[in-house]
């Protein structure tokens, strides 16, 4: 099979969109012939542009961190990156909007449409004691085997001397107030 060659080819489907075959798309053909990832119809409200780049960059990062390779990690560890990102993302928007009020209600809404952003983790993080929580995993009781929070959630003065902790949802070292 290494001997033959790999066929590229495109064919139209029945509604008109690009269709590969499989060889293409195994070894990722595809990806340079696709457009971005589009967004809604509707047009994006004022002051887009001013957060559109930011997102973009984040958006880029993610991409990259999805294509290394995880050689070597746990199988948690690898989405570790992707979950820091998610929440830089987030994170950027709800300082805009509920810190420093520098956009719209309706820009934060359609950030929150498009998926720039998590609307649940941005609920949480209005709550009081719950400002620097890293993802919503980690609140989550259901998936511990003691039916707790997650330990980067104890706060480091109940924590031995010394002991260094690694959330194995998202990576975290401690999102009860410290950081390191």
């Amino acid at each position: 099979m290494a001997d033959s060659p790999v066929n590229l080819s495109q064919s139209l489907n029945s509604t008109g969109t690009k269709v590969f075959n499989k060889e293409a798309v195994a070894i990722g053909a595809w990806s340079s012939d696709l457009p971005k990832v589009k967004r809604s119809w509707k047009l994006p409200p004022d002051g887009w542009e001013l957060i559109e780049p930011t997102l973009d960059e984040l958006d880029k990062k993610m991409r990259e961190d999805e294509t290394e390779p995880h050689e070597g990690k746990r199988k948690v560890e690898y989405l570790w990156p992707i979950f820091k990102i998610h929440n830089q993302k987030t994170q950027s928007i709800f300082d805009l909007f509920y810190k420093r009020k520098a956009v719209s209600r309706e820009l934060c809404e359609y950030g929150i449409k498009e998926g720039c952003e998590d609307k649940n983790l941005m609920a949480k993080w209005k709550k009081q004691g719950s400002k620097d929580l890293c993802c919503l995993r980690c609140i989550q009781t259901r998936n511990t085997n003691f039916g707790t929070n997650c330990i980067c959630r104890v706060p480091k003065s109940k924590m031995e001397v010394g002991r260094i902790v690694k959330c194995t949802h998202c990576g975290c070292r401690g999102c009860s107030g410290w950081h390191p």
